[in-house]
This record gives C-alpha cells, sequence and structure tokens, in this order.
C-alpha cells in the first residue's frame, strides 16, 4: 500500500505561485508514476500533470501549461507541482496520485482511473 499526504495548499493572489508537495509512505515511489488532478463542487476530477516514474516524462493539462511545473524527488519520496501565474479558475482541491505500470483497456495516463492510490487533496484558493 502506499499513503500519499499532499500539502501546500492556501489562498493566494491572482499571478502568484505555491508549490504543492505529495509525500509517500509505505512504498518507494521511484517505481510509480505520479499525476497531479484537480476538482471543484459538482465537476468530475480532472487532469492536471503527470510524470513517470524516472522523471523524464511528464506532460500538461492544456489549461496549466508554461504555468505549472511537476517534478519528483525519488530519493525523499515525494512529488511536487509548482504553480505559478495563478489564475481565479485554478481554484480547486488538488490531488495527487500514483500508479505502477502500463495503462489497462480504457485508460490512459490522463485518467483518474489509471491510479490506484490518491490523497486527501490539499485547497487551493486564488482570489481575483
Amino acid at each position: 500500500q502506499v499513503q500519499l499526504v499532499e500539502a501546500g495548499g492556501g489562498l493566494v493572489q491572482a499571478g502568484g505561485s505555491l508549490r504543492l508537495s505529495c509525500a509517500a509512505s509505505g512504498r518507494t515511489l521511484s517505481n510509480y508514476r505520479m499525476g497531479w488532478f484537480r476538482q471543484v463542487p459538482g465537476k468530475e476530477r480532472e487532469f492536471v500533470a503527470t510524470v513517470s516514474w524516472s522523471g523524464i516524462s511528464f506532460d500538461y493539462a492544456d489549461s496549466v501549461k508554461g504555468r505549472f511545473t511537476i517534478s519528483r524527488d525519488n530519493a525523499k519520496n515525494t512529488a511536487y507541482l509548482q504553480m505559478n501565474s495563478l489564475k481565479p479558475e485554478d481554484t480547486a482541491v488538488y490531488y495527487c496520485a500514483a500508479s505502477i505500470g502500463t495503462p489497462g483497456r480504457g485508460t490512459n495516463y490522463y485518467t483518474t482511473a489509471y491510479y490506484a492510490y490518491w490523497g486527501q487533496g490539499t485547497q487551493v484558493t486564488v482570489s481575483s
């Protein structure tokens, strides 16, 4: 089992920055793909960013490209999401997720179904 704990959320003005962290326990994350998702009330959880186990391959939702950066430190068993130039529409609960192996039928690295482990979420609020 993998336990994930997010931290770093908070209230920030538009244009500001936040850095979220996702600390893992239970198992080493070095073999796991990591992802960040976000969710607002009444909407489905949406993909934000993902990074491969090696940290070499990553991808982002179009809405955050050029503003957010996903990274990981396998030695610290931690993943990060650096969020710059924040906008009010980035307001959401942010979740980190982890999984291992290739996606099954009907899933891919951008879908919630692929990820087996989830954190409890951290609130990010961007004021205008």
